[in-house]
């Protein structure tokens, strides 16, 4: 599916692109799987801005997805419509079940309505079907995956992202998986992917022209703590983009955030399963 331009009517249209919504089949999502969001502008109880630069965002409703799967073994879906999603970059697909059931899953790359997938072992090796990482093959991309197994798919979720699975070390039941990062990292064989490609993958090609979309979208403009006043960030002082006169660039709490600064505790066990570092080559 190829992005639409427009007439370069104006500065902001000239570079403008967007989806041209080819692939979907439907504008209308099931009523059943949505629900309202409360807004809160990205403050807490107390009514402080936790997250900055963040709010006055268009009105969407969110679906209501599956990212498990377990929970509907050996039972064969249809894919009856294929529709867009506001609150993440690919398709989505919503899936009837054999029993009734209806349930929303993140679309694949050449997905087609009518299409029939399944959770099973002994499921096809096609995109659409999920399986345990022990029962796919080596090189077969994966996404939707488990980091504990059981829970549910919380990496390579984005739009034309996809994982490669390595190699297997069959004594420690440990499956080795290139993700798109390039960094390879180590799961259980019983952890769950679903084969394929994430769709959408022209979403990198996306432009958005002018600062009014990215504001509909929930983002406010950033700005340099150096143009701020002391009271408001550490590097506020000074006239217009002068220099820091600090040791060291800090945050706006006051956390220092040079680059040759380690801020990470050496206790952190969440290391231990990553094999290859990302931007590093194999030896």
């Amino acid at each position: 599916m190829a992005v639409k331009t427009y007439k370069p009517t104006t500065p902001s249209r000239r570079s403008m692109t967007w989806y041209n919504f080819s692939a979907l089949t439907t504008a209308h999502p099931e009523k059943s799987l949505t629900l309202s969001m409360h807004k809160t502008a990205w403050r807490n109880n107390q009514w402080r801005i936790t997250s900055r630069y963040r709010g006055g965002w268009h009105k969407k409703l969110y679906r209501i997805m599956d990212f498990r799967g377990y929970d509907k073994l050996n039972i064969p879906a249809r894919v009856a419509e294929i529709e867009y999603d506001p609150y993440r970059t690919s398709w989505i697909v919503l899936l009837n079940y054999a029993d009734g059931e209806k349930r929303y899953v993140l679309a694949w790359k050449w997905v087609n309505q009518w299409d029939v997938v399944m959770c099973w072992s002994d499921a096809v090796l096609k995109p659409g079907n999920r399986k345990i990482l022990k029962e796919i093959p080596d090189w077969f991309t994966v996404y939707n995956l488990e980091l504990i197994p059981q829970t549910k798919g919380k990496m390579i979720r984005s739009a034309g992202q996809s994982g490669v699975v390595s190699w297997r070390d069959e004594e420690k039941k440990i499956v080795y998986v290139k993700l798109p990062s390039g960094e390879v990292r180590m799961f259980y064989e019983t952890c769950r992917a679903t084969i394929g490609i994430v769709s959408n993958e022209d979403h990198k090609n996306i432009v958005l022209g002018k600062a009014w979309r990215m504001r509909r979208l929930g983002r406010k403009p950033f700005v340099l703590g150096k143009s701020m006043n002391p009271v408001d960030h550490p590097h506020g002082w000074g006239e217009w983009h002068t220099d820091l006169w600090l040791k060291y660039p800090k945050a706006f709490n006051g956390r220092p955030v040079a680059p040759w600064m380690k801020t990470r505790s050496k206790k952190k066990a969440s290391n231990k399963f990553i094999a290859q570092r990302r931007k590093t080559r194999f030896k």
